[in-house]
């Protein structure tokens, strides 16, 4: 560039910028010009979902090391070592760590934080609380089982997090307003010349807390339309800054509900990523399945959402990654995947382990403790297709406790029939010792005993729909009790009654299935108007599992835990004696003829 004699400094400097400014002329295919490409980053989230207070890999109602038939491992000290691997790979840059919910409930250990020594009363903190603090999560979405133990114990859990606890759809009911943290917006740091990258995570819990502990909830918490929240949401932390937004939710992608149309959906991850624009991931739970990597197509706008379920307990951990550039001065996506993890491929990280041992340590203690001397082995393994002692061992307690509460008043004339639900196949009771982790072991979750009136109509439509858990089978068609239920229907959703005598027929077709219903020990069928007392778990008579004509005004409901009645009843007598409580009352058959004598 020449400039004229006596050009100013000023003058030069402005050349100068014009020269820069101005485009390159091309003088020949050597010169021509070639835009450089975008400079990429990347972004790594890991997240987990119902780890249902696994710490340590150990199984309490068996007391070894966890192990099943396709050798996973459990707990969060493994969950810790696989996420400190990738962080050890990123140098700690560009990467989340989040989890979808139903994490301070489901093993003895958090049983007893709760029940035996309850957080509230201790003020210990929370073994789930030490745990993720040591591994440092960035969020938590609140999962259905959070609300089990009431809401003062989890109010003092989230406060002891050292991240938020999400769940924009729970509002208080009083008011309307967001009862937790509904999202947060996080800068990340993804390196060295990186502008910050701002993620928006939202939290949404299930609508099924509503039924499912309506006790602790019902006035004080209302449950809103997860697709209906994400709609409201996503907007807004766009409006806020979020470059990216990330969905943890705690309800599965099927579309379907286990409660039946009066509550919104239960399953909607797959409706939320089709009918909700600006999400670029979803990270769900609930349904404790293994979904590695799924693109969901938006319908609005044709964006691939990704979406990952990473199983339960802590077996597996999902990894998605994002490839992100500038364009115009905005973050785009310009790929995702996702993987999955197995934590058995590593070894637990001794920071969570020492954080929780003492814990661990009491609460093994605690489940060897005996409670009773059983004069028999009593194994739940055939339970589903026979009659065993061992259910009618739950039956016995619940009846009992149930006839014993209503004596002397109104429904004390009327006959007391049990539900024996859910049930742990596994479950056995030694011959000799029998100690709480034996009784703990049969009954897995932490229900409580409640009592209805049914006519004799609904006991029997209740039965009709319990029987759906059973294939069709032609009367000569060869007998598998491994494959005799249907593959739909999970083993918490069969049920077996005590205080009636019934057959169910599985040569004949679903809701035709109960051809017999008599009173016990007769050949009188119980008539269609006839009144019982019916004693079942809360979680049933809520709603769960959408059972016909259970949903009634409780005549019984002391909050009392059904496996507490368990333990206390065995400990009071000192002894197990089937002569004591099995009265077989129903049978598989096919035209009449039993299936399993």
């Amino acid at each position: 560039m020449t400039l004229p004699p006596g050009t100013s400094r000023r003058q030069v400097l402005a050349a100068a910028a014009a020269a820069a400014a101005a485009p390159l002329v091309a003088a020949g295919p050597a010169q021509a010009h070639r835009p450089t490409r975008p400079q990429s980053w990347s972004l790594t989230l890991l997240g987990t979902s119902d780890t249902h207070g696994n710490v340590y890999n150990w199984d309490y109602y068996k007391d070894a090391e966890f192990d099943d038939s396709k050798q996973n491992d459990v707990g969060l000290a493994k969950i810790a070592t696989l996420i400190n691997e990738i962080r050890a790979e990123r140098r700690n840059r560009g990467i989340l760590v989040l989890d979808a919910g139903d994490t301070i409930q489901g093993t003895p250990l958090t049983t007893y934080y709760a029940k035996q020594e309850p957080i509230t009363e201790t003020h210990q903190r929370h073994p789930m609380a030490r745990a993720m603090n040591v591994i440092d999560y960035d969020a938590v979405t609140l999962g259905n089982h959070e609300f089990n133990y009431g809401l003062p114990l989890l109010d003092l859990w989230i406060r002891q997090l050292g991240f938020p606890a999400l769940a924009a759809n729970a509002v208080n009911a009083r008011t309307g307003r967001p009862a937790f943290t509904p999202y947060v917006i996080k800068k990340v740091d993804l390196g060295p010349g990186a502008p910050a990258l701002r993620v928006g995570i939202l939290g949404l819990t299930n609508p099924g807390v509503a039924i499912w502990d309506r006790g602790n909830v019902e006035g004080r918490l209302r449950f809103e339309d997860m697709v209906a929240t994400a709609a409201k949401y996503v907007p807004i932390m766009r409006a806020r800054g979020a470059d990216l937004v990330v969905l943890s939710a705690h309800g599965g992608d099927s579309g379907t509900s286990s409660y039946g149309p009066e509550l919104p959906v239960e399953n909607p991850t797959a409706l939320i990523a089709q009918r909700v624009p600006g999400i670029d991931a979803i990270l769900f739970g609930h349904a404790h399945l293994e979904i590695p990597e799924k693109f969901v197509t938006n319908e609005q706008t044709g964006a691939q959402v990704l979406t990952s379920e990473p199983s339960k307990w802590g077996q597996r951990l999902t990894r998605m990654d994002f490839t992100l550039s500038r364009q115009r001065g905005r973050w785009v996506v310009t790929d995702k995947h996702a993987t999955m993890l197995n934590s058995n491929t590593v070894v637990e990280d001794p920071k969570v382990l020492a954080a929780v041992r003492a814990q661990h340590n009491t609460t093994v203690g605690y489940v060897n403790q005996v409670v009773a001397t059983s004069v028999t082995e009593l194994s739940a393994a055939a339970s589903r297709y026979r009659d065993t002692p061992i259910l009618d061992y739950i039956n016995k307690v619940q009846t009992d406790t149930v006839a014993a509460a209503l004596a002397g008043g109104e429904y004390a004339q009327l006959p007391v029939l049990s539900i024996a639900a859910p049930f742990s196949r596994d479950a056995v009771f030694p011959a000799g010792e029998v100690k709480i982790k034996d009784v703990a072991g049969l009954y897995i979750y932490d229900n409580t005993l409640e009592a209805v009136v049914l006519t004799g109509a609904q006991v029997r439509a209740y039965l009709e729909y319990s029987a759906k858990y059973f294939v069709t089978l032609a009367p000569d068609a060869p007998v598998d009790p491994e494959t005799i239920s249907d593959p739909a229907v999970p083993d918490y959703n069969y049920d077996t009654l005590s205080g009636v005598d019934y057959e169910i027929d599985i040569s004949r077709p679903v809701g035709e299935r109960i051809t017999t219903l008599n009173h016990p020990g007769t050949d009188t069928p119980v008539g269609d108007d006839e009144r019982f007392v019916v004693a079942v778990n809360n979680y049933r008579r809520s709603g769960g599992g959408n059972f016909p004509g259970i949903v009634q005004t409780q005549v019984y409901n002391e909050q009392q835990e059904i496996r507490q009645l368990l333990i206390d009843w065995a400990q009071d007598r000192g002894a197990i004696d089937p002569a004591d409580f099995f009265e077989p009352n129903w049978r598989l058959v096919r035209a009449g003829v039993p299936v399993f004598e």
